[in-house]
C-alpha cells in the first residue's frame, strides 16, 4: 500500500474559551474586594466605562436638589436675601472670621501670616474654602500605633549610642506580628560586622520593652520575660515554663513531680500562666481587619416565606459611556483608533453583561440553599441537612463547577447570623433507623452538646458518645466522632478527666 499526502476538509464543532468567557467564569469566584479592584482595573484600561454613583442620579434629578435644600424661615430676615445654604453663606452672615472670634487679638491674621490664616478659614468654612468642600476629621485622627513604631520609641531612649540603636532597629525589623524575633542573631552580627556578644547585649535591653514578652524566641522565653516581669520566675515556675509540652497534655502527676510542688501549688502556678501574654505584639499589629460584607441578605418575609435579596453595597454600578463613544468615534483618523475604540466598546459591553449575570446567578444558587436549609433557618444548627454542589446545579439547571465557583467566599446575612455559603454545603451522616440522613454540622453541634454536659465524674468517652448518637438516631463510627472532636479542639476523655478533677480540687 502506497503512502501518499492529500488534503481532506472535515467539519467538526468544540467548545473554545474565548478570553471573554473566561473573565465570565474569573468574575463568578471574585469576592467583593477583589471585583472592585477588577473594576477600578478595567476603567483605567477602557475609557468607555464609567462608575454610576448614587450621588451622580440624585443630582441629576432637579425635584430632589430643591428637597435637600431646606426653605428659609420667614422671620429670619438674613436668610431673605440668600438662594443657597452653604457653609460660605452661613459664615458670611455670621462673621465667623479669626479676628471677630478673638477681638482682644486684632493682630492675629499679621501674627500668623496670610497662609496660616486662609488654612483656619479653610477649616472653619470660611470665605477662603470652597464651600463645596467640607472638612473631614477623620484626617486630623492619630493612626494606630504600630509594633514597629512602638518598639522604635523604646529603642530611641534606651540606646544612646548609634552602634547600638542600629543593631536594635535590625532586631525590630526582625519581629513577627506576635512580637517574636525570627532573626538569627549571627546573622544579624555578620551583616552589621558587629561582634556577637554586643547582639546578645542589644536583645537583652531590647527584652525588657513592654509590653513584656516582646523579642522573645519562642513561647517559652515569652512567658519567661513576663514572669520576670512579675518577679515570679522561681526555679518551680522555671520547671513549668520549660516542660510546655507535659501542660499541652495535661499531664499534672509529672509536672508536680519536676517543679517539686504539691498539687495547690501547681494550680496556682497553671493559673498564673494562663493570665499570661502568648502574643504580646498583636496589640499594635497596626492593620485593620476587613469586616465581612455579606453578599446575600435574607429575611422573614410577610407570608411566612424567605426573601432572598441581593446586598446592594457589593454590587458595582459600572455604566457604558455611549455619548463619548459616538463623540470620539467620530473624530477617528486611523484604522488603528477605530479598532481601538470598538474594542473598547466590545469589552465594556461584555463587563457590564458578565456583571449582570454574576448577579443573578448569584441570587439564583442562594435562593435554591435557603430553599434547602428552610428548617436550618427556622429551628437552628440540628436541623441542617446534608446538602452538595450537585443537588444545587440540578435543581437550578447549572454546572456543577458554576455552583462551586459561586459560593466561594461568598457570605449570606441570615437571621442567625452571617455564613458563608459553602458553610451549608454538608456530608451525609446515615440514620440509624434508616430514616433521612443527618448533616455532618449538627452531628458536630450535637457531639459539642455531650461533651458540655458531661459531669466531672461521668467523663464521656468516644465510645460512650457513639452509642449516645446512635440511640438518638446517628449511625456514626468511633473514628468520625474522633475527627469531629479534635477538629474542634475538645481534648480527648483522659485529659477532660484529668482537667475535671484538678478543677475540683481547686473548688475544695
Amino acid at each position: 500500500m502506497a503512502l501518499a499526502a492529500k488534503l481532506q476538509l472535515r467539519q467538526s464543532q468544540s467548545l473554545v474559551m474565548t478570553p471573554q468567557l473566561m473573565q465570565s467564569i474569573r468574575l463568578l469566584q471574585l469576592t467583593h474586594i477583589e471585583l472592585e479592584r477588577f473594576i477600578d482595573e478595567e476603567i483605567e484600561r477602557n475609557p468607555l466605562l464609567e462608575r454610576a454613583e448614587p450621588q451622580d442620579d440624585a443630582a441629576g434629578d432637579p425635584s430632589q436638589n430643591s428637597e435637600a435644600a431646606p426653605e428659609p424661615a420667614a422671620g429670619d430676615d438674613w436668610f431673605e436675601a440668600e438662594t443657597e445654604w452653604s457653609a460660605k453663606a452661613i459664615s458670611d452672615k455670621l462673621d465667623s472670621s479669626l479676628e471677630n472670634l478673638f477681638p482682644d487679638d486684632p493682630g492675629t491674621s499679621e501674627r500668623l501670616g496670610p497662609d496660616l490664616t486662609a488654612q483656619w478659614k479653610s477649616a472653619s468654612g470660611g470665605s477662603a474654602a470652597s464651600s463645596s468642600e467640607g472638612f473631614d476629621v477623620g484626617e486630623m485622627a492619630a493612626s494606630a500605633v504600630t509594633l514597629r513604631e512602638h518598639v522604635g520609641e523604646q529603642i530611641a531612649l534606651a540606646f544612646p549610642d548609634p552602634a547600638e540603636r542600629l543593631i536594635a532597629g535590625e532586631l525590630a525589623d526582625g519581629l513577627d506580628e506576635a512580637g517574636y524575633l525570627r532573626a538569627d542573631l549571627k546573622e544579624v552580627a555578620v551583616r552589621l560586622g558587629a561582634d556577637a556578644a554586643a547582639v546578645a547585649h542589644v536583645l537583652g535591653v531590647c527584652q525588657t520593652f513592654e509590653p513584656a514578652g516582646l523579642f522573645a524566641r519562642d513561647l517559652a522565653e515569652c512567658l519567661s520575660l513576663q514572669l520576670a516581669t512579675r518577679d515570679r520566675l522561681d526555679p518551680a515556675m522555671k520547671a513549668l515554663v520549660a516542660n510546655l509540652e507535659l501542660l499541652a497534655r495535661r499531664d499534672f502527676h509529672a509536672l508536680k513531680r519536676i517543679c517539686g510542688v504539691d498539687e495547690e501549688d501547681l494550680l496556682d502556678m497553671l493559673a498564673e500562666i494562663r493570665a499570661l501574654d502568648p502574643r504580646p505584639g498583636t496589640a499594635f499589629s497596626g492593620g485593620a481587619s476587613d469586616a465581612i460584607v455579606a453578599d446575600v441578605e435574607v429575611r422573614a418575609a410577610n407570608d411566612g416565606s424567605w426573601a432572598v435579596e441581593l446586598n446592594a453595597d457589593t454590587l458595582p454600578r459600572v455604566l457604558v459611556d455611549h455619548v463619548y463613544f459616538a463623540r470620539v468615534s467620530g473624530h477617528a483618523k486611523g484604522q488603528v483608533e477605530k479598532d481601538f475604540l470598538a474594542e473598547c466598546l466590545q469589552n465594556a459591553n461584555w463587563l457590564t453583561r458578565s456583571l449582570d449575570q454574576r448577579a443573578k446567578t448569584i441570587l439564583k444558587v442562594a435562593s435554591e440553599i435557603v430553599r434547602q436549609q428552610d428548617a436550618f433557618l427556622v429551628h437552628g444548627v440540628r436541623h441542617l441537612k446534608p446538602l452538595n454542589l450537585r443537588t444545587v446545579a440540578d435543581a437550578i439547571g447549572m454546572h456543577e463547577s458554576t455552583v462551586s465557583r459561586v459560593t466561594a467566599n461568598k457570605y449570606m446575612l441570615t437571621p442567625r447570623g452571617v455564613f458563608e455559603l459553602r458553610y451549608f454545603f454538608t456530608a451525609s451522616i446515615a440514620s440509624a433507623a434508616g430514616g433521612d440522613a443527618h448533616s455532618s454540622e449538627a452531628v458536630r453541634d450535637r457531639i459539642k452538646q455531650l461533651i458540655d454536659e458531661e459531669k466531672p465524674v461521668d467523663v464521656l468517652s468516644d465510645d460512650a458518645i457513639v452509642d449516645m448518637l446512635r440511640e438518638s438516631g446517628v449511625d456514626i463510627a468511633r473514628r468520625t466522632v474522633a475527627k469531629y472532636r479534635e477538629g474542634m479542639n475538645i481534648p480527648s476523655s483522659v485529659q477532660r478527666r484529668r482537667e475535671k478533677r484538678a478543677l475540683a480540687n481547686v473548688g475544695r
